[in-house]
């Protein structure tokens, strides 16, 4: 039967006191969509208010993945993403969470998103994030009541990425907040590829990581 992933992503566009434009960061989500749809996986959006989510980065649409996701099917879908809240995230295989400054807006503490990301991991499925994505990871407990992320090995966005792209943006550094909840994490040299799979939570450090993610996450998949 075909795999079934659910890309939740945020409905923000702005961020910080200087009203810093945002949205989904367009190679975080182009690239993992190219690697599902390639695995011929079923891939349908979500987003927290199910108004319609907004894209960032559009000025790198010349990288052919990029481009496909925004000509093709991808962008449409993500268009018409649903409301979290009216998903059955039960008859989905696996969850992806996709970065850009917008998830750290509206996803740190969305009581919703904490229970799916929580029963998704419980009931044995694949959760994955990549870049700021992993935001949605903090503050999520398990059945047994301790953090997701306790324990496990984890990358994201780095405190030196941050310091030299959106710190008086951000409204906390995710590198500390993920640590200071257990997460054993590695950080690789800025803007390099760095993806990591434990177990079954899958996480990448940046845009060049979402590639890495989307494979890590199939491979569980077909295990």
């Amino acid at each position: 039967m075909k795999k079934k992933i659910l890309i939740i992503v945020s409905n923000a566009n702005a961020i910080g006191p200087f009203n810093r434009r945002t949205g989904t960061f367009l190679p975080e989500v182009a690239h993992p969509y190219a690697e599902f749809d390639r695995a011929n996986y079923q891939v349908d959006f979500a987003s927290l208010s199910g108004d319609t989510p907004y894209l960032d980065a559009l000025h790198l649409a010349s990288d052919p993945d990029n481009l496909a996701f925004l000509t093709g099917k991808g962008w449409a879908a993500m268009q018409k993403a649903v409301k979290l809240s009216d998903v059955d995230v039960k008859g989905y295989d696996a969850v992806f969470v996709p970065g850009g400054l917008a998830p750290m807006v509206d996803m740190p503490e969305n009581p919703l998103l904490k229970k799916v990301i929580a029963e998704t991991y419980d009931r044995k499925a694949v959760v994955g994030a990549v870049c700021h994505g992993p935001v949605s990871l903090l503050n999520v407990k398990l059945s047994d009541g301790s953090y997701l992320v306790n324990g496990k090995n984890i990358a994201s966005f780095t405190t030196a990425e941050e310091d030299n792209y959106a710190r008086p943006d951000v409204p906390f550094d995710l590198q500390t907040a993920l640590t200071n909840q257990g997460a054993k994490f590695h950080a690789a040299a800025p803007w390099s590829a760095n993806s990591i799979a434990d177990g079954r939570l899958v996480t990448g450090q940046n845009p060049a990581s979402a590639k890495g993610v989307a494979e890590k996450m199939i491979t569980i998949l077909e295990a």
